[in-house]
């Protein structure tokens, strides 16, 4: 009489837990580096004395960030045109826009904001996959775009603090900010675009 063998492999469940517990540990520098920079956004030192929902907010925002941090380092193919779609594709711009607009709506003081600019300059480079991932051109240059990135945070940094908005020449410094960040991401455009592959 012969018995037929048992699979002994791991249960679904298991493979399950495995794969989350894999996607949510992987990339460990990408997932530091934008949740620092989220829970900056917050201004930790007023949200730890302030009512429990912002709390809660806070840590809602700590899980999203963990979860949105690492570079999608896939070719850009249009899978679908949905919202949900669309934001969990490019939740790496939209983790440091929405940390943006959660500072300007906080106000941190000009230490902590210092501190914001300088994560957000390492989570963008580290996570800009036409830089540092596997879809980079293979001459692509690593050093120019961190200090393009950098020049501009500090210019960026500076505008922001310069103590015009009350002044008659507060439009002034706004409108060149508007005209100096288009002209970069169009010439950032033609760049690309002249690039093969």
């Amino acid at each position: 009489m012969t018995t037929t063998p048992t699979r002994t492999g791991p249960r679904p469940a298991q493979n399950r837990a495995a794969l989350l517990t894999g996607r949510l540990t992987s990339r460990i520098g990408d997932r530091l580096l934008g949740t620092a920079l989220a829970v900056a956004a917050c201004d930790p030192p007023a949200a730890l004395h302030a009512p429990l929902m912002v709390k809660v907010l806070v840590l809602g925002a700590t899980a999203t960030a963990w979860w949105a941090a690492p570079m999608v380092d896939r070719r850009p193919v249009l899978a679908s045109m949905r919202w949900r779609t669309l934001a969990t594709r490019r939740r790496t711009t939209v983790l440091p826009a929405a940390a943006i607009a959660v500072a300007a709506v906080t106000g941190p003081p000009v230490w902590l904001v210092a501190c914001i600019a300088a994560l957000l300059l390492a989570y963008l480079l580290v996570t800009d996959a036409w830089t540092a991932g596997i879809t980079a051109p293979p001459d692509c240059p690593r050093a120019t775009p961190a200090v393009a990135a950098a020049a501009a945070t500090a210019v960026v940094l500076l505008a922001a603090q310069a103590p015009v908005a009350g002044t008659s020449w507060a439009r002034l410094p706004a409108s060149l900010a508007i005209g100096a960040t288009m002209v970069c991401l169009v010439l950032a455009l033609r760049a690309r675009r002249g690039r093969p592959g």
